[in-house]
């Protein structure tokens, strides 16, 4: 497929295959030293669900292509809509998927169909808001032969470290170093600070829980539901 005019490619990694549904990408952010990541599910149709959507180089948009049909575009936040008016230029019949509280202003760049409390789910993949948080952010819940991903966005980091100024101004921050809610995510993101740590301790109890993505940007896949629920413990202090 010829790109759109629009479509602009950063540099970005190889396709890394976690499971037999579920696909990641990292790449780098224009003008700041965090990276960021797109997780491409694949529904048992064939359908793709693309969260966060980056735009590949030509080989790794073939490859995309190849393995299933690009359907829905899942734009989880404000502020993590850079490459959607790009996907929507390329891929027209995308359904364009927001939180309900983000969407007045993801649609100053890209259409929105659905919100997430509107879009019916699959057998394989689920979108719920996460309480306490406005309607602002949610969670993916991805089901796949060894278990369940869940796919978080700000509201849930583990940035390791960084270097330079940068990263020493954002350690100090508290925003590296280890899976948590940060001091900045709890400003401006965290409406009730008790309901989202009582979702978080719901979710770490699902039985099958195997890994879990941040926003930023470590996956987590060691003990999976104990670092949840130390997570949301932590938030509830």
């Amino acid at each position: 497929m010829t790109p759109p005019p629009s479509w602009k490619v950063l540099q970005h990694d190889a396709i890394e295959e976690f499971t037999d549904n579920l696909w990641r990408v990292e790449g780098e952010l224009p003008t700041v030293a965090l990276r960021r990541h797109m997780l491409v599910v694949k529904n048992d149709d064939g359908r793709l669900l693309i969260h966060n959507g980056i735009a590949l180089d030509e080989e790794g948009m073939a490859r995309l292509e190849e393995w299933g049909t690009p359907t829905w575009l899942v734009v989880p936040s404000a502020f993590h809509r850079m490459d959607a008016r790009r996907y929507k230029d390329r891929y027209p019949d995308l359904v364009v998927i927001c939180p309900r509280g983000a969407r007045k202003k993801v649609e100053k760049v890209v259409p929105v169909d659905l919100t997430y409390d509107e879009i019916e789910g699959t057998d394989t993949f689920s979108l719920t808001h996460l309480r306490g948080l406005g309607e602002v952010e949610g969670v993916l819940e991805v089901r796949s032969k060894d278990g369940v991903t869940l796919i978080f966005n700000d509201a849930l980091f583990n940035q390791p470290h960084l270097p330079g100024l940068f990263g020493a101004v954002y350690k100090m921050l508290g925003q590296t170093g280890r899976p948590k809610v940060t001091g900045v995510t709890r400003l401006f993101l965290v409406k009730d600070k008790s309901e989202y740590a009582a979702h978080l301790h719901e979710l770490s109890e699902l039985a099958d829980l195997v890994r879990i993505m941040p926003g930023h940007i470590a996956p987590i896949v060691d003990d999976a539901r104990g670092v949840l629920a130390g997570v949301a413990d932590e938030l509830a202090e």
